[in-house]
């Protein structure tokens, strides 16, 4: 999806990001140390390390990582050794200033308004300005950590079908990749804290989010002129760098990145290891290709569903992720299903089972998979875990055995009492 290869045909690879805290082993408090891992071999300072197939790179704030594989890949299963393997790596580098990588999507106690330390170096411009202009230094900007699924589009066509499939579906993601129901110490109301902090970080300019789920759009041309002029000109004002007229400032719950011809989901929160992860990421592309298909409703159809309408499930699914109540009939007719309400985690059931043949919904993916429709997102997992009430020790132990499960690529249960 980069340089000057032909644009990939939709669903024919997927890139993959991956958010990771560092912190303290002792203490898992943040560590602002995300750059001294990068660099290169003579120390000197990088946005990015190479690693093969993969790369880690910067991100807003410096206790934050992010691995993500340079090129598409056709074949998730293979990403998962090695997005593993880096983990382990970046955990040897991390070793020697005492600190770790934490998985999910927000740290349990972090206070942004004193530890965030925002990204000093590359492109500092940018980041001084989002800080500037938004005051990063609170939970939607600073302590959020998730996975960017990206699906390639070959031409206006294929984008038209592929925004219009996956609008559809981002209100079922927190459903089951919520990760995020603690912060500042205490359980959040919301099981996807991240995504309900994310809704209002650029509320300074609301064309920015719009109403997090994206409006339809059936080109470039009409997207551009659409979404993204109206918020480089409400940017203008605030962008005395002038530094910001980029696409990449478009913070919907997806969001087309024209530079390399991909769509980019942002509404999944980063899990407990990248064998959850990426059976996640099969699981929504299976079923966005499914829509992109018309297996159970035309394209018509999925640009009928009104944004207000997705929007509302999406905060349904953000506040009680699986077990949210799916009751709009025009919605769940888009995915074939007639009759009365049900739960998300039902809806997720019936996706997946329809789905059974896709090729990347192998037997690799079916623990994690199982797991979260079985017990739930982890989320809810942890919870489990941490029991009711729970103190700062509890805490503490559970985010520790998180970082246990990241470390060595193991499914998190939600029982390790």
């Amino acid at each position: 999806m980069t340089g000057n290869a032909p644009p990939l045909k939709a669903f024919a690879a997927c890139g993959i990001e991956l958010e990771y805290m560092i912190v303290d082993r002792d203490t898992l408090a943040v560590q602002p140390i995300a750059d001294r891992l990068l660099r290169d071999a003579d120390g000197r300072q990088l946005a990015e390390v190479a690693r093969g197939e993969l790369a880690w790179s910067n991100e807003l704030v410096l206790h934050v990582v992010e691995l993500k594989n340079v090129r598409p890949s056709a074949n998730l299963d293979a990403l998962v050794p090695r997005f593993q393997a880096e983990i382990g790596r970046i955990d040897a580098e991390l070793a020697r200033y005492n600190a770790r990588l934490m998985p999910t999507a927000t740290h349990p106690w972090m206070d942004p308004a004193r530890e965030t330390r925002v990204w000093p170096h590359d492109n500092a411009a940018i980041y001084r300005s989002f800080d500037r202009i938004f005051d990063c230094r609170q939970h939607g900007w600073a302590n959020l950590q998730s996975m960017h699924v990206n699906l390639p589009f070959a031409d206006d066509g294929e984008f038209a079908r592929l925004h219009a499939a996956v609008r559809v579906l981002l209100p079922l993601l927190p459903a089951i990749a919520a990760s995020s129901p603690v912060a500042e110490g205490k359980r959040r109301r919301e099981l996807d804290f991240r995504m309900e902090s994310y809704r209002f970080h650029p509320m300074r300019v609301p064309s920015l989010m719009g109403s997090v789920i994206p409006d339809n759009a059936s080109s470039r041309a009409e997207y551009e002129t659409t979404v993204l002029a109206p918020m480089y000109r409400d940017i203008a004002p605030l962008d005395s760098e002038g530094v910001m007229q980029y696409e990449w400032l478009n913070t919907r719950a997806a969001i087309p990145r024209f530079d390399r011809s991909a769509l980019e989901i942002r509404v999944i929160d980063v899990q407990e290891c990248p064998q959850a992860d990426l059976a996640i990421a099969a699981a929504t592309t299976a079923v966005t290709q499914a829509l992109y298909e018309n297996r159970w409703s035309p394209l018509a159809a999925q640009h009928a569903i009104d944004t207000a309408t997705l929007a509302a499930i999406l905060l349904d699914t953000i506040r009680d992720a699986d077990h949210a109540v799916i009751a709009d009939p025009a919605y769940l007719a888009l995915f074939g299903v007639r009759g009365g309400g049900c739960e998300a985690r039902e809806l997720w059931r019936h996706l997946l089972d329809a789905c059974a043949g896709h090729p990347l919904l192998t037997p690799a993916t079916r623990p994690a998979l199982d797991t979260i429709l079985a017990r739930g997102p982890l989320a809810r997992r942890i919870l489990a875990a941490l029991g009711e009430p729970f103190d700062r020790a509890r805490l503490a132990l559970v985010y520790r055995q998180l970082c246990d499960c990241l470390a060595a690529g193991r499914l998190f249960t939600g029982f390790e009492r």
